[in-house]
């Protein structure tokens, strides 16, 4: 009994109940982090990984040529002179719709911000977000039955003036863009929006007070304050646009022919899998290229 007396006692110790011993920090870090890197790793990072090992072999690793490591495919835009004139266009298929969006985003950003409170701008706000609820295929086969000849841009201007000619446009790099620009507008709405409503309305009615004009305030103060949430859309739209298929076949046709296009043709009907692989990792270095571009303005815009 005194014995066990002793035991309890030397376990306590002197200063009371002997604690456990805790963890290191890197452990609860690491045990946190695991899953997540492990499913990137998994899920993407080995995938790259693959492809980039497949950009450099003369022949897909799956049929029976023989195959030979080269840096042959980095040469497509060489010896495939038309892959510039492809590039080019979807260059400019991407600038415009990021443009537009930026433009309309911005503004329809400005009216949550400024115009609307409460339950109506959550409201709206869902609004904004109800095309990620919906198919993308969906999204785009809906807007060939609005841009074709006939469709329902022609039949509501018919009604107004009856005698009036076809302005249905599909088929052509304008329904492209149209289409992409609805795809992807929400996203500069929400970067432009998070931006405006940080800033203080104090700034605004100081302006107002000083006799400063509406087009003073926005070009002023809203767009400079608002900037990184516009460069911040302008990169979360710009980067998949220039990589996109869907919309340009569906909607473009043949004049629908961009790098999304060609790679997913190398995948799916060529089965040159090198080729669209180094292609694909071309485009990954303008990426790449971009988010170099952006990243000092995006840091002086969030330190500012």
């Amino acid at each position: 009994m005194q014995n066990d007396r002793l035991t309890s006692a030397s376990e306590r110790g002197p200063s009371g109940p002997r604690s456990r011993r805790p963890l290191p920090p890197w452990v609860s870090t690491t045990a946190l982090l695991l899953p997540t890197y492990g499913w990137l790793t998994l899920a993407v990072f080995l995938p790259l990984l693959t492809m980039f090992v497949f950009s450099f072999m003369s022949a897909t690793p799956m049929g029976k040529a023989p195959i030979v490591f080269t840096l042959k495919q980095y040469r497509a835009f060489i010896d495939q002179p038309y892959l510039v004139g492809i590039g080019i266009t979807s260059l400019l298929i991407g600038f415009w719709t990021t443009l537009f969006c930026a433009v309309l985003g911005f503004l329809a950003a400005v009216a949550l911000v400024r115009s609307t409170f409460g339950k109506t701008r959550e409201m709206l706000l869902i609004l904004i977000l109800l095309p990620f609820w919906t198919n993308g295929l969906v999204r785009v086969f809906s807007w060939t039955m609005v841009l074709r000849e006939n469709g329902f841009l022609d039949s509501l201007l018919h009604m107004i003036a009856p005698d009036a000619g076809s302005i249905g446009f599909l088929y052509t790099r304008y329904a492209v863009v149209v289409g992409l620009v609805h795809g992807y507008l929400p996203y500069m709405i929400l970067t432009c929006y998070i931006a405006l409503v940080a800033i203080d309305d104090a700034i605004i009615e100081a302006a107002s007070s000083l006799g400063a004009r509406w087009w003073t305030i926005l070009f002023k103060i809203l767009v400079p304050l608002a900037a990184p949430g516009l460069i911040s859309g302008a990169v979360l739209i710009f980067i998949p646009v220039i990589g996109s298929f869907m919309e340009p076949r569906i909607l473009g046709g043949r004049v629908g022919v961009t790098m999304g296009t060609v790679i997913e043709d190398q995948f799916t009907q060529a089965f040159n899998w090198p080729l669209g692989a180094s292609l694909s990792f071309t485009l990954l270095a303008v990426v790449l290229a971009i988010f170099a571009t952006f990243s000092g303005v995006l840091r002086r815009g969030t330190v500012a």
